[in-house]
């Protein structure tokens, strides 16, 4: 994609489309109509779910657009999830479910990353595919991911990279061929872990905890427990200009402070519950001390309070006009008889309190995601009607106090050292998985004999069998083996993936041009290839008279000298580094042992190396050296991330953390 056509998303919206696969031949106005009907079908089915949804800044929302440029008629929305981004994998989840219940329709989600879900399939999706080439690729289609192939040798449908598909012509063949369309089954199963939980998760992921907060704070959330979100995010990005409306506080007075219980989700509670911060003296907020057992309430309580303040000093209660009832809503017949339709009231006689809940909760559902946005009231608007039409009832909460439900625990803020190390392997363990047999061979057997019952002594020694120091050197060997691309280098699995052709011939007809060589210099390499390999005294004779006796000996001359001019400098170079240190910082074979066992071998002739002979002949053991510097890098990071930990972790190589103290 072109840097100056970058997305204008924001970086915390997502932004959705559904799109009717096929219109067969209908006109603008059908088109609109059968839009139109398909929104309310599709908020009654998932009504039950998002009526319980606390949503972090905006809801989920969508509402027909006509045509406009290539882009045809559509059922849209755009939701802002803030730092929540559970609200944006939750929107997908929705989105997933909606396509499997309407198979009419394929939906197109992106942010300002744009086809985000490519990311999290990165590693298995094909080399072809990248941000540049994935715009308007990338469905879903009836539940599950559907990605635009390009033309290949045994298959001609799709569009190849240098054309961009209009969203007309990418319905038209996903119409046709679904089936090859169709993702793979790594790149669907590597999303399928952000789905697998829902729609339980949306409980999950609630915290309930209890708080000390003015009685028209326990008023609004016992009608509107969503408004939390707006209250939170307005505490948690407050500036001295808001907290100065929280000297006094004329609508939440301290001295109506109740205990209730207040349903949160994790984000909004851990940005409640991890901002520091002390009310003003003014405010008349006195907070007990710390190792008081209802201090984390009263704190909770008056953070909450100060966010509910300074959304009611920004707004103005509302005319009358602003709140019409929904009844009077055109669209609010239809999606009732729709909500009807598809189950919602669960079979609750009309009239009967539960039924009243229900409808008071799909009022309010509609207004945020039916109604146009002109008639939407912000949030501190909607808390000032709420407390006009609702007179507070001071007693009646005291009594609430003695019947609140227990408070959740909030343990799952603290991550401990083992939990992290759980979740950074299970971060990984897609990339291991696709890794070389050898790697993680280790990995697979652990868990098997876990699940076997095994004892710990067992375990633990198969654990340590995994931190093989010959895999060190090994994945090393492999990775710098690797061949790379333009893009970057390669991690060994995924040349295993998608296998490079080499052309030896190409190769050694490049480095002739590199070193100025012939063209017949490739005979010379062959030959002398030929030489090495069979390694015999007659092969040598038969090659040096095939040299003597050949037409093309100037050729080969000149390659032989600058064979011999390279040679030249490498032992220029090794009489420099002699008189260095450099080769005492690396481990060498212990040579002079395994020559004194072998005298018959000696070039002296007296069964003994000359001293000379010993200080030329030092070979180095590249594996120790390796393995070494690679413990002692690691060493020197002191546990914390750096090049060592992570080109081993790349590799799929887990080395374990150092006990030794000393």
């Amino acid at each position: 994609m072109d840097v100056l056509q970058m997305r204008s998303i924001p970086e915390d919206m997502v932004q959705y489309k559904l799109f009717l696969v096929q219109t067969n031949g209908m006109s603008s106005q059908q088109t609109e109509e059968r839009l139109k009907h398909l929104t309310e079908e599709m908020l009654a089915k998932v009504a039950q779910l998002l009526v319980q949804y606390i949503w972090q800044d905006q809801p989920f929302n969508l509402k027909y657009h006509p045509e406009k440029g290539d882009v045809p008629a559509h059922i849209g929305g755009s939701t802002r999830y803030g730092d929540n981004i559970e609200d944006e994998w939750f929107i997908v989840y929705l989105l997933l479910h909606l396509t499997e219940l309407f198979p009419e329709l394929a939906a197109r989600v992106e942010d300002n990353d744009g086809d985000f879900l490519l990311i999290e399939a990165a590693d298995h999706l094909p080399k072809w595919l990248n941000p540049d080439t994935s715009e308007n690729r990338v469905f879903i289609y009836r539940g599950e991911l559907h990605i635009l192939p390009c033309p290949s040798k045994s298959s001609s449908i799709g569009f190849s990279l240098d054309v961009v598909p209009s969203l007309a012509q990418a319905l038209v063949l996903l119409s046709a061929h679904p089936e090859v369309c169709l993702a793979s089954p790594k790149i669907r199963s590597a999303l399928q872990g952000k789905f697998m939980t829902y729609p339980e998760k949306i409980k999950a992921n609630l915290h309930r905890a209890h708080c000390f907060i003015p009685a028209g704070v326990a008023s609004v959330l016992a009608q509107r427990p969503d408004l939390v979100a707006p209250a939170v995010s307005a505490f948690y990005l407050r500036d001295p200009v808001d907290l100065q409306a929280c000297r006094s506080f004329k609508t939440f007075p301290p001295d109506t402070r109740v205990l209730a219980s207040v349903t949160f989700t994790r984000c909004l509670y851990a940005q409640l519950q991890q901002q520091q911060f002390t009310p003003d003296r003014r405010s008349d907020f006195d907070l007990p001390p710390r190792s008081h057992p209802r201090y984390k309430a009263h704190e909770l309580g008056t953070k909450l309070a100060h966010g509910f303040e300074i959304l009611c000093s920004k707004s103005r209660l509302p005319s009358s006009e602003a709140n019409t009832p929904v009844s009077c809503n055109p669209q609010w017949k239809n999606f009732l008889e729709s909500l009807k339709k598809n189950g919602y009231f669960r079979g609750q006689l009309e009239g009967s309190a539960f039924h009243k809940e229900l409808l008071r909760c799909a009022e309010i559902f509609f207004k945020q995601s039916v109604a146009s946005k002109s008639s939407s009231i912000s949030a501190g608007e909607e808390i000032l009607q709420l407390l006009h039409n609702s007179p507070l009832n001071l007693e009646e909460f005291k009594k609430l106090e003695s019947q609140l439900p227990p408070e959740d625990s909030d343990s799952w803020l603290e991550v401990t050292s083992q939990d992290l190390e759980q979740l950074l392997q299970e971060r990984s363990s897609r990339v291991a998985d696709v890794g070389s047999e050898g790697f993680s061979s280790a990995k697979q057997k652990r868990p098997v004999e876990e699940a076997s019952g095994k004892e710990e002594e067992e375990d633990t020694k198969e654990e340590e069998a995994g931190y093989s120091l010959v895999a060190v050197s090994q994945g090393m060997k492999d990775f710098l083996n690797a061949m790379s691309s333009h893009e970057g280098a390669e991690t060994p699995w995924s040349l295993q993936i998608q296998p490079f052709s080499f052309d030896p011939g190409s190769m050694a007809n490049a480095l002739d041009k590199l070193l100025g060589g012939a063209e017949t210099t490739h005979e010379f390499h062959t030959k002398d290839k030929e030489f090495k390999t069979r390694g015999g005294k007659e092969e040598e004779l038969d090659v040096a008279n095939e040299t003597e006796e050949g037409s093309s000996g100037p050729a080969e001359m000149s390659a032989a000298e600058t064979l011999d001019s390279l040679k030249s400098y490498m032992d220029q170079m090794d009489q420099e580094l002699q008189s260095t240190n450099v080769g005492k910082s690396f481990s060498q074979t212990n040579y002079k042992a395994c020559v004194n066992n072998d005298s018959s071998r000696s070039p002296t002739g007296d069964g003994l190396l000359t001293e000379e002979a010993e200080e030329e002949i030092q070979p180095l053991d590249i594996d120790v050296n390796l393995v070494a510097n690679l413990l002692e890098s690691l060493s020197s990071q002191a546990g914390l991330a750096g090049p060592a930990s992570n080109l081993l972790q790349s590799l799929g190589i887990q080395i374990p953390p150092n006990s030794d103290p000393s």
